[in-house]
């Protein structure tokens, strides 16, 4: 009965491996983008047309991540209202009131990996990244898994 030769990983591909579960979402993350609880929805719909973001990041008074609003979500509540079209009524809800996503968020702490495998269980394209107080300090997305993991593959 032959046997199967024992195939051992080269030492370049277990450092490799090491180092990319040493890399850190607080060493990659992106600026968030995020407006406080107390801001208007006309606010929120404002912001998210004016700079072309599809989410935004909804933070107390210390920062602290309270959720997520989804521009389609936002436009689904918009086209809704039937009694009165008019903004109005938009500059009377805060943000707050609207939120449509929990604030799934991980530590600045936290490795790329396990951030990258959090957003694909939760369907998500950004996950927000805190610091020890809580407070958004910065996002990691698809966009930073795909520019940062590539380098350890090849």
């Amino acid at each position: 009965m032959a046997t199967r030769p024992f195939l051992r990983k080269s030492n370049k591909a277990t450092a490799a491996g090491k180092k990319v579960r040493e890399v850190l979402c607080g060493n990659v993350m992106q600026h968030p983008h995020s407006l406080l609880g107390s801001d208007s929805m006309a606010t929120v719909l404002d912001v998210l047309t004016k700079h072309d973001w599809d989410h935004v990041f909804i933070v107390d008074q210390d920062g602290a991540p309270m959720g997520r609003i989804h521009a389609v979500d936002l436009l689904k509540m918009v086209a809704k209202k039937t009694v009165n079209r008019d903004i109005a009524w938009m500059h009377s809800i805060p943000a707050q009131q609207i939120l449509t996503h929990p604030p799934m968020t991980v530590r600045s702490t936290t490795p790329l990996l396990k951030a990258g495998a959090l957003m694909l269980t939760h369907d998500l394209n950004q996950i927000g990244v805190v610091d020890e107080e809580g407070s958004l300090i910065g996002v990691v997305g698809h966009n930073t898994v795909a520019r940062v993991l590539p380098r350890f593959l090849l």
